[in-house]
């Protein structure tokens, strides 16, 4: 009865971890560049046990997430005719540099802006104050600095023309780390870092590659699911309630 609660239990604890993962991609269906989870399930311990007629039965004792993958899927084509939206036609990922910490992420949401930033330069005064150069840069929004082409952040001089966005690439996707809203950076079996092939379009966004039927089917799917869980759940209790009644 122990095994059947504990089978119970893990499938109701990962059917919900299922459903907030559909529940993410269902809230960002209208997120420009947003690339849907797929959730991937593994069986759990089996064992081989000899029943009556002495035949061997493989036993097991339910199934876990195992991870999320990403789909890479291009989504459909927006056209905003913004002048600062960029969409890229084909493989890459633009890139965005948080100067604070470091970080290089990849994204293919191109909703940029300009806006006024202060940088570092490296230097210090002869106070031993930071040095930063104040400028007009191509940004996410969130004060994350676009790679152009050159791989350096990009300076705006006039915030009408198009800016050299730069596209970036790996050799796979797989294992590519999903970090907040639309962002990925890379580990080391995604490659190195290349050019990418595809090609920048100005005034156009991709839109989010979430099929919103099948996020809603997976999730009625977990729902079901979480359900029968709880049931199996609840009979082995009872069914153990009235064991421990009778040898009373």
């Amino acid at each position: 009865m122990d095994q059947s609660f504990y089978i119970g239990s893990t499938a109701a604890q990962q059917q919900n971890m299922r459903m907030g993962i559909h529940g993410n991609n269902i809230s960002n269906v209208n997120t420009s560049g947003f690339k849907a989870e797929k959730s991937r399930f593994k069986a759990l311990m089996c064992q081989d046990v000899r029943t009556v007629e002495r035949e061997t039965q493989g036993v097991g004792v339910g199934s876990a997430m195992l991870a999320s993958a990403t789909d890479f899927h291009t989504g459909a084509v927006q056209d905003t005719g913004r002048t600062q939206d960029y969409m890229i036609n084909g493989d890459g990922f633009f890139a965005l540099a948080d100067l604070e910490t470091g970080e290089i992420s990849y994204t293919r949401n191109g909703a940029f802006s300009v806006a006024r930033l202060e940088r570092p330069t490296g230097e210090v005064d002869e106070n031993g104050i930071p040095v930063v150069d104040e400028g007009w840069y191509l940004t996410d929004g969130e004060g994350r600095l676009v790679l152009g082409t050159s791989g350096s952040v990009i300076e705006v001089e006039d915030a009408q023309a198009e800016q050299p966005v730069g596209v970036f690439d790996f050799i796979n996707y797989d294992g590519m780390r999903h970090q907040q809203g639309t962002r990925f950076t890379a580990e080391e079996k995604n490659g190195g870092l290349r050019n990418g092939t595809g090609t920048v379009i100005r005034g156009k966004l991709e839109s989010s590659n979430v099929d919103l039927a099948e996020e809603l089917t997976k999730v009625i799917e977990s729902q079901r699911a979480y359900g029968m869980a709880l049931k199996l759940m609840q009979a082995s209790d009872e069914i153990e309630s009235t064991i421990n009644g009778l040898r009373g």
